[in-house]
């Protein structure tokens, strides 16, 4: 069963991290589908139907973004309040399409874990500042599962490193 990626960036061309996810996943059609918003959609303009019935056809969908402002980038937000409605993904007619699917974030951060910590500069772990796409995804009675995060790209984004995040990465996705 193949695993759908949903990729959400806004300038993947000049992207380290994630560009190079992408590349490496599409090495493996028969395991992973990705789908780039961005390139789906140039004018911002989502095909609901699409990408709901997109959204039918797996078991387990992984939400590929980098994390800044602490959030993700304003496309995921948007297709989540136009893709998540009422009447489909829950709500007394629904018939919770996404009920028990897998679902998780895989986030790739310019900071460290460390900053992201009570005694660090941002002062909150990564699992409290996704609360938000946790409770969304439950709300929808989707099996949300522990995320996949890439922290410190700002320091370490030496191609060694790079090149290890791709082995980590893969290991999360085939075990998820």
């Amino acid at each position: 069963m193949q695993t759908l990626i949903i990729v959400t960036h806004p300038d993947i061309k000049n992207s380290l991290i994630n560009k190079r996810w992408i590349e490496e996943l599409q090495k493996f059609p028969d395991q992973f589908v990705v789908h780039q918003l961005h390139e789906a959609y140039p004018d911002g303009k989502i095909d609901v139907l699409a990408e709901q019935k997109l959204i039918e056809q797996y078991d387990k969908i992984v939400f590929q973004f980098p994390y800044y402002w602490f959030n993700s980038p304003w496309f995921l937000k948007k297709w989540l309040d136009e893709v998540l409605l009422h009447g489909w993904a829950y709500g007394s007619k629904s018939g919770y399409p996404i009920l028990g699917k897998k679902i998780t974030l895989a986030i790739s951060l310019g900071v460290t874990e460390e900053e992201l910590n009570p005694g660090g500069i941002y002062k909150y772990p990564l699992a409290e500042l996704t609360r938000p796409f946790e409770l969304s995804f439950e709300y929808v009675k989707a099996d949300f599962r522990p995320i996949f995060a890439y922290y410190g790209i700002e320091y370490h984004a030496t191609p060694d490193r790079i090149e290890q995040s791709v082995d980590q990465y893969l290991d999360f996705l085939r075990a998820l």
